[in-house]
This record gives C-alpha cells, sequence and structure tokens, in this order.
C-alpha cells in the first residue's frame, strides 16, 4: 500500500495554487474572483499543515487558522461590497467597474 507523503500534498498545493491564479487573472465576474481567491488561500494552508505535520511542530497549523480568520473577514466585506454594487449598477461585471462614477 502506498503512504501519502509529503510530496503529495506540495503536489495538491501546486495544482490548487495555479488553478486559483488562472481563476484569479481570467476572471471577469467578481464572485468568481472571490471564488478563485479562495481556492489560493486554502492551497496556502494545505500546504502550512502538511509540513506544519511532517516536520512536528504547529506552526504552520496555526498561521493556516489566521489565513482562515483572514479569508472569512475578506468574503465578508468583499461580499458585502458586491451587494451594494449590485443593487447600484445591476451587475458584477469586472468591466463595468473600470470608471467609478460618483
Amino acid at each position: 500500500m502506498m503512504e501519502i507523503g509529503l510530496s503529495h500534498y506540495l503536489i495538491l498545493t501546486t495544482i490548487l495554487f495555479s488553478i486559483g491564479l488562472v481563476g484569479v487573472m481570467r476572471r471577469k465576474n467578481l464572485l468568481m474572483l472571490f471564488f478563485a481567491t479562495e481556492i489560493l488561500l486554502n492551497s496556502v494552508n494545505i500546504g502550512f499543515a502538511a509540513i506544519s505535520y511532517y516536520i512536528g511542530d504547529f506552526t504552520g497549523q496555526m498561521f493556516a487558522f489566521f489565513i482562515i480568520a483572514i479569508a472569512a473577514s475578506e468574503v465578508a466585506v468583499g461580499l458585502g461590497l458586491l451587494i451594494v454594487w449590485f443593487k447600484r449598477t445591476g451587475n458584477i461585471d469586472l468591466d463595468s467597474m473600470i470608471s467609478m462614477k460618483g
């Protein structure tokens, strides 16, 4: 039976980070941009937790908890702004946000 090692977790982290990075660079919808950002942050969390487990230190896991808290606050503020923008303009397309009219 094959044991899952640190390299497997790091490969998973790299794949998820790449997917999130492509999502951030190519998305035009603000909601999908938030999802891609969450994929980026969660990939980093997997990497921190895996490395922390394999070296026997809890520092990486504590960093992962802080990143989760920051991601939750980012989503709360971002979704609030998204709702206000949608009520004002009727869409959440990033192209419509280029010119911020007062």
